[in-house]
């Protein structure tokens, strides 16, 4: 048996019609940058999320830049963000002149240890920059308070979470402002780049708007230097098909998270924790294993794709060692990376191919 790790063929067959057929009135029309397809789909995304401004951009990265830009944050600044997540989270920092101030994080939810962040403020802290990682949202409770004593910014990285919540509040609707990414791969993905921002704050969407589109709120008449970051309208018409169904596609990732749950306990490997409260959307889903490599490479010659999000922690990549980290500055961060493993996950995998995959690693550890 093959099993991908992620099948976006199988969930184009189900849609197919209907992307079709969007496709073909988007080229008919041939409005192909911003329009009338970008305008419903950021109205529809808010709605979904339960705020009140979406603005689509270029991609998740943009997206939080944009965010951190809007917010005045530049040289000089600090944000704080943690140390185990994909670069994106801590590079839009570092574009804006600001500098990345990482924490390290909790070993059940792969995000920010919250206990570790007040240490770490000073007269520079401008924000702190939360990722809900694979889909499970961040302590954001803890996190409110702490900026709310410090008078600190909120940007939310949902770029993983579409849909996840906590107490039935989404991701991207607790802080200022937040980013989203419909990389293809995400849980509401496009055929292509795009992202978005999303805030409460009238004046902060339109300030996005404005960057996103060279600086200008009327065409020709730039008000500020602004970037070529726009979600363009084929993409919005894609996602807005896809988005009437990211509920049900969600509750089919849950299910499958269970399933693995249920038929990987007892092995050897660690499998994610589902908490009371927490709807954890399942963009990824990672195991623990501390013979990860060995595995992938069993799992491989089975048929079975496997992937490390991420291997190498950000404070030990090559573009940050001007900032000076080293290894065991972050042993949780460190600890995880050399023992995550993704395990396919899609709404449209099957419970056989689950059960197969589960059956293969009761084999390795059988030896």
């Amino acid at each position: 048996m093959k099993v991908n790790l992620i099948d976006l063929k199988r969930q184009y067959e189900e849609i197919k019609v209907e992307v079709d057929l969007a496709m073909r009135n988007v080229i008919s029309a041939s409005q192909f940058i911003l329009g009338e397809e970008c305008e419903k789909l950021e109205k529809e995304f808010a709605k979904f999320l339960g705020v009140k401004y979406a603005i689509g951009v270029g991609s998740g990265s943009s997206a939080l830049e944009l965010s951190l830009r809007v917010l005045g944050i530049g040289s000089g600044d600090e944000v704080i963000t943690p140390a185990n997540s994909y670069i994106a989270s801590s590079s839009c920092i570092s574009f804006t002149g600001a500098k990345p101030v990482w924490v390290d994080v909790l070993e059940d939810t792969f995000n920010i240890d919250v206990g570790k962040i007040e240490k770490l403020i000073t007269k520079r802290t401008k924000a702190i920059l939360p990722v809900h990682l694979y889909g499970q949202v961040a302590d954001m409770e803890a996190i409110l308070k702490l900026a709310k004593k410090y008078k600190l910014y909120v940007i939310e990285d949902a770029c993983q979470a579409h849909g996840a919540s906590f107490n039935k509040k989404k991701a991207g609707s607790f802080g200022d402002i937040a980013a989203f990414s419909f990389y293809p791969g995400k849980n509401l993905g496009a055929y292509g780049d795009g992202g978005m921002v999303v805030t409460d704050n009238r004046d902060l969407a339109r300030r996005v708007r404005c960057l996103r589109n060279y600086g200008q709120e009327e065409k020709y008449k730039h008000l500020v230097l602004g970037w070529n970051s726009r979600l363009d309208n084929l993409q919005a018409a894609i996602l807005r098909i896809k988005l009437r169904k990211i509920k049900t596609w969600n509750r089919k990732r849950l299910e499958h998270a269970k399933a693995y749950n249920k038929l990987l306990d007892g092995t050897a490997v660690m499998t994610p924790k589902i908490f009371p409260n927490y709807n954890h959307a399942f963009h990824l889903y990672v195991i623990r294993t501390k013979e990860r490599e060995k595995l992938a490479k069993y799992l491989a010659n089975k048929g079975i794709s496997t992937q490390m999000h991420y291997p190498i922690p950000i404070h030990l990549q090559p573009a940050y060692k001007d900032l000076g980290y080293k290894k065991g500055d972050f042993p949780m961060t460190e600890k995880l990376a050399g023992e995550i493993l993704s395990l396919p996950m899609f709404p449209e995998l099957k419970l056989e191919e689950i059960e197969y995959i589960c059956q293969a690693i009761k084999f390795f550890y059988r030896g």
